[in-house]
């Protein structure tokens, strides 16, 4: 019977590099020079770099350290059961930031990694840091927080590295709670201009972009 002919294989659209050899009469091989392809290819689509801005380009940054953030409320597999529990949020650096104008202070963490918000208050004068039961590098707290977009109040747990990085973090954050007292104080005071109604508008306006959400 014969042979059936091989089916002959579909070009390529590469150029594959060959190479080929030919035996002459005199009985030696001659090589033939590979053959490199010279194909270039084009981006289909092109990005534009787009500039991201974070929300805190007119802060400076008063304390950091990093740390690990607790949230004392519902999962989302008891939410509306009313059981509560110390879940953990995220690690990353918490810091206290200042605004250059207005001189507002707010308490600020993010996410590693992803760099998702999950900590921006206010560094109100009224909130009062309590020694986490059995760890000394622990404080515990009640507060308004806008971290998911929305004020809630909720109670947190904040774990440093150490007791005295823990200690460092609340002497500077009482400290920071009074310069804030003082500027409270000075709004309430007559103001023709009223500058100090401005100011506290933009307290209670303080937010932060986050750069995990940024479109």
């Amino acid at each position: 019977a014969d042979a059936k002919p091989t089916p002959e294989t579909p070009e390529e659209t590469t150029t594959t590099t060959t190479t080929t050899t030919t035996k002459p009469e005199g009985g030696g091989e001659e090589e033939v020079k590979e053959e490199e392809s010279q194909a270039t290819f084009e981006p289909v689509v092109n990005l534009e770099q787009v500039e991201v801005k974070s929300g805190e380009e007119d802060e400076e940054v008063v304390f950091t350290k990093r740390a690990k953030l607790f949230v004392f409320g519902e999962t989302l597999l008891n939410k509306g059961t009313g059981k509560k529990t110390w879940n953990e949020r995220g690690v990353g650096d918490v810091r206290i930031l200042r605004h250059k104008e207005h001189q507002r202070l707010r308490l600020l963490m993010r996410q590693d990694k992803t760099m998702k918000v999950i900590l921006n208050q206010a560094v109100d004068p009224r909130i009062k840091l309590e020694p986490n039961v059995g760890s000394d590098r622990s404080w515990v707290w009640n507060a308004y927080d806008y971290a998911d977009g929305e004020l809630l109040q909720s109670t947190f747990a904040l774990r440093l590295a150490d007791s005295d990085i823990a200690n460092s973090f609340r002497d500077q954050f009482m400290a920071c709670q009074k310069d804030m007292q003082g500027l409270l104080d000075g709004e309430d005071k007559p103001d023709a201009d009223g500058k100090a109604g401005e100011a506290a508008e933009a307290l209670a306006n303080l937010t932060t972009k986050d750069e995990a959400k940024a479109e």
